[in-house]
């Protein structure tokens, strides 16, 4: 078991499987939604539990995937394709050890000017 919640602790998480290996997405959206890039976890839905889920709040970022944030504190939480069984959830959410690691880059076409990857993961331009 998994657990987690964004900074003010409204909404806490919990996952019921291993975690597999994330990835960072260096995307456009994903930096300026977390304010430099996203590392995130995807998992099966029917996996994870969520408490206080009125204060999460979506952002329809395109037609095929959302974003869940907390309302009070802006922690990101998700990045939810809307069509498919599974969710993402950002790896800064998990407290204590989450016994993994990152497993690649991707979308390192649009990463930031300001940054280098330098870890030796394999990086995807898209």
């Amino acid at each position: 078991m998994h657990n987690g919640s964004c900074l003010c602790g409204a909404v806490q998480i919990a996952v019921s499987v291993a975690l597999p290996q994330p990835n960072a997405c260096h995307c456009t959206a994903c930096r300026k939604q977390t304010g430099h890039y996203g590392a995130s976890v995807d998992l099966p839905r029917s996996a994870v539990r969520v408490s206080g889920e009125d204060h999460v709040k979506w952002y329809q970022s395109s037609d095929k995937v959302r974003r869940g944030f907390c309302d009070i504190c802006g922690s990101t939480l998700f990045w939810d394709p809307v069509h498919h069984d599974w969710t993402a959830i950002a790896m800064g959410v998990f407290d204590g050890p989450t016994d993994t690691s990152l497993s690649l880059h991707i979308f390192v076409a649009e990463k930031g000017d300001y940054y280098a990857i330098a870890d030796g993961l394999p990086q995807n331009e898209r």
